[in-house]
């Protein structure tokens, strides 16, 4: 049997991918709509990894069935989780470091395209392992054997041109691609010299098999320049080189032997003398060089035996004169074994367990849809809030309808009767002086989490720090401030947020403040509240009374035809899922800005045509309601001033008392929103310092071990550039265990887990709508143009207040979208 080199395995570290896992999945996909579990999916892919990296090391033939599925499994979840969300620390050693205590040549990224190409690296060496233990007397055994060396080569081809533009940082020195380059040369070079047996067990041609050596004896000197580089100096198994070269020398003898039996079948004595003589000096060569007597020992005696034949021939028969083997016919060459690609799956019968998930190209597109989506609702739901609070104002300040339904000195106005009644449903002023005071321990709840992230970078750096002044250029690894800078971005930002919610929250105060008292009187019991609101005269039914109370029903008709359009405008949805899914399976990209925008305005043209009918209405309405209220206050002129002053201010209050409920409720549930991002921010933190951590202990432990040793431990002698140093050689990776201590009343965070270094992370930019004014202006802040001038009055009027926090995104609605995480 011919002596086969198998590539050594990398080494795998165990690792937790569940908790991560389940974590990136609820966290980009899972939403009030989408709740589907995958804990399932989940632990079975933790058991298929397990299962096939360390079956690899059986280096069965049904092993490469197992590794294909894990790998395809990688391909497939790599295409539908983001690279920078998934925080993983996958450690890979180095497959030729061979130090007595174990390899400590490694590398830790926390990537699934890492773990791709360590996977692929390690399904190449175990073909060729496979490949190299086949029986070379059986058909079946040399075709296997040259498939799996074909595909050898090209996989570690492959990676020759994808690792560094993949990792974008120093690889291990197996992983280097001048290493990758001699390894597929190696492989070319053994499945070319499985089909020259192939071609003798099938007793094909001489001139066949001599081609095929010839070609052969041409990819061992190719791989010999490549595995003789001075940087592998000391790198390889110290037999490879040797028997390279050796095979480089058999391979030429096999050539030479093969066309010497054409020659001598063709009776052309002289050459077919003169490749034998030269055929059994080379396999002599080829034993000598390879330290290994037996190799090609069976074709070395064959080609004595022949040469011992072909000259008592020519003695006593032909007496050709010898050429020299220089003026020969140089031998022509078949070049069969080829680099294969690799296939997509790899596995048979392969079943993608994540299948219900979205490419990420369709997720992307989503959730930049649901971006705009968003702007675009929260803006038209702002400008039918404003136009109502607007039409508030000005029936406040005139006292309607109130001034109309007041038919007797003392009774009270029945609009105002349901207002009060309205009010002490929803739990009268108490009720918002308790929701109002809770506000405070929810900001500093979030206040607390912002803080604590803050705390987690300062002492990482400032380790970091420390270590890197103790230990000089030794301290190797990537500078926390070049990590931590977009972090620290996004901290400010959210501090920024924080403190706008903040002049939100005195914005409310000072508006429940302006109206406490409309809101106590509001809250009385009926003759309370009667005995409060002082006497005036009757109300003198006239044509003017008349059209002020139809003039009202159209107001109440405006309002009810905005509510029904604000909740068309929050339920309507379009099916950009399918469309995406389409156009990615037609064109493999999705033009999702042009699409998307299609739609919006497909689906919500005839509600923004609405809104602005309903503007161009309100501004007929409040001119015909100014026109005859004034012609109302001249007909009733007995009417007392003091009663109307009190009534006016009862209905700015019950104003006042609606859109203060609906600010705090909007801002629970903002303050509530934003402790989920600021969890979902504090845990990549945290994984991002216990990555820095596990990184800082392995790189202190090699620098300690080193400095305790006399001497350096032997070690290959790693090239330079391959950046390899006496410690370890981990680096990058981004996220590990998940916050474990709590400030005050803050959620408890997703479990802990452990992360790894860190690969670069840019994250996406910050939700616009995260601004608790990003849709309503304040006082004095037209955000918008209406058609019609607002009354000066009006803008005098105490009441006036926008809500702060108006259409502010819901979680699980209309909050940022999955993939679009601000960290």
């Amino acid at each position: 049997m011919a002596e086969l080199i198998a590539i050594p395995l990398k080494k795998p570290s165990d690792v937790d991918v569940i908790k991560p896992l389940t974590n990136v999945i609820k966290s980009t996909y899972n939403s009030a709509n989408n709740q589907k579990d995958y804990t399932e999916a989940i632990n079975e892919f933790s058991k298929l990894r397990n299962h096939a990296l360390w079956r690899a090391f059986e280096k069965y033939e049904s092993s490469l069935e197992v590794i294909y599925s894990y790998y395809d499994q990688l391909c497939a979840l790599e295409g539908k989780i983001p690279t920078h969300e998934l925080q993983i620390p996958f450690k890979w050693k180095d497959a030729f470091d061979r130090t007595i205590f174990g390899g400590k040549l490694s590398l830790t990224i926390s990537t699934i395209t890492y773990e791709k190409l360590c996977v692929l690296f390690n399904i190449a060496a175990l073909q060729s392992s496979i490949a190299s233990s086949q029986s070379l007397d059986s058909d079946e055994g040399l075709k296997l054997a040259a498939k799996l060396f074909q595909q050898a080569a090209g996989i570690f081809n492959y990676l020759k041109g994808n690792v560094m533009l993949a990792i974008q940082q120093e690889p291990t020195p197996d992983m280097t691609p001048d290493t990758l380059s001699a390894l597929s040369a190696l492989m070319l070079a053994q499945a070319q010299e499985i089909f020259v047996y192939k071609a003798m067990h099938d007793s094909m041609k001489d001139t066949v098999i001599a081609r095929l050596a010839a070609q052969t004896e041409e990819l061992y000197a190719d791989a010999l320049k490549l595995f003789q580089k001075e940087i592998f100096r000391s790198f390889w198994d110290k037999e490879w080189i040797p028997l390279i070269t050796g095979k480089q020398s058999g391979y030429r003898a096999m050539a030479e032997l093969y066309q010497g039996t054409l020659c001598k079948d063709n009776t052309i004595i002289g050459e077919a003398i003169c490749r034998l003589e030269y055929a059994v000096d080379l396999f002599k060569a080829a034993q000598q060089r390879s330290n290994k007597p037996a190799l090609f020992e069976d074709y070395a005696s064959k080609a004595q035996r022949l040469l011992a034949e072909v000259k008592k021939d020519n003695d006593f028969i032909y007496h050709e004169r010898i050429p020299d083997i220089k003026s020969v016919p140089a031998i022509g060459k078949a070049n069969v074994a080829k680099l294969l690609s690799m296939s997509h799956p790899m596995s048979t019968g392969f079943k993608d367990l994540f299948e219900e998930l979205l490419p990420v190209a369709v997720h992307q597109a989503l959730s930049s849809y649901e971006v705009r989506r968003n702007e675009l609702v929260n803006t038209e739901i702002s400008k039918l809030r404003e136009m109502t609070q607007v039409l508030n104002t000005v029936l406040a300040s005139l006292n309607l309808p109130a001034a109309i339904e007041d038919t007797s000195g003392t009774e009270v106005p029945q609009s105002l009767l349901e207002k009060a009644a309205y009010v002490k449903q929803s739990g009268g002023i108490n009720a918002l002086e308790r929701s109002m005071n809770e506000l405070p321990d929810l900001l500093q709840r979030n206040k607390d989490i912002l803080d604590e992230t803050d705390k987690m970078l300062r002492e990482e750096c400032e380790s970091d720090d420390q270590l890197r002044e103790q230990f000089k250029e030794r301290w190797s690894r990537i500078p926390s401030a070049k990590l931590t800078e977009q972090f620290k971005i996004n901290a400010k930002k959210y501090r920024t947020i924080i403190d706008n919610a903040i002049s939100a929250d005195k914005t409310v105060r000072n508006n429940f403040e302006s109206h406490r008292e409309g809101m106590a009187i509001l809250s009385l019991n009926e003759s309370e509240l009667a005995s409060a609101i002082p006497s005036g005269s009757a109300v003198q039914e006239s044509h003017v009374v008349m059209q002020l109370r139809k003039l009202m029903e159209d107001v109440e008709t405006l309002k009810a035809e905005r509510d029904v359009i604000e909740s068309e405008l929050k339920s309507a949805t379009t099916d950009m899922k399918s469309t995406f899914l389409s156009a990615l399976a037609k064109d493999g990209a999705i033009d999702e800005p042009n699409m998307s925008v299609e739609n919006i305005g497909t689906t919500y043209g005839p509600l923004t045509n609405q809104i602005r009918d309903s503007a161009a209405r309100q501004e007929k309405l409040i001119a015909e309601i100014q026109s005859n209220h004034a012609a109302f206050t001249r007909e009733q002129s007995g009417t007392g001033s003091s009663r109307e002053t009190v009534l006016c201010k009862l209905a700015a209050a019950y104003d006042a008392f609606n859109e203060l409920k609906n600010n705090l409720q909007e801002g629970t549930k903002f303050y509530n929103d934003l402790t989920e991002l600021l969890i979902s921010a504090q845990n990549k933190i945290s994984d991002f310092c216990f990555a820095r951590k596990t990184e800082k202990e392995e790189l202190l432990k090699d620098l300690t071990t080193n400095l305790s040793h006399a001497g350096p431990v032997a070690t290959p002698t790693i090239p330079s550039h391959h950046g390899a140093s006496s410690g370890s050689t981990e680096s990058g990776g981004n996220q590990l265990p998940y916050p474990t201590q709590y400030q005050g009343a803050m959620p408890v965070p997703y479990g802990a887990t452990p992360a790894a270094p860190y690969p670069t992370y840019v994250p996406p930019p910050m939700p616009a709508a995260y601004n608790p004014y990003a849709t309503m202006p304040y006082p004095g802040q037209a955000a918008y143009n209406y058609p019609y001038q607002t009354p000066q009055h009006q803008q005098q009027q105490p009441g006036y207040n926008i809500n702060p926090y108006a259409t502010f995104p819901r979680y699980g609605g209309n909050q940022p979208p999955p993939g679009q995480n601000p960290w």
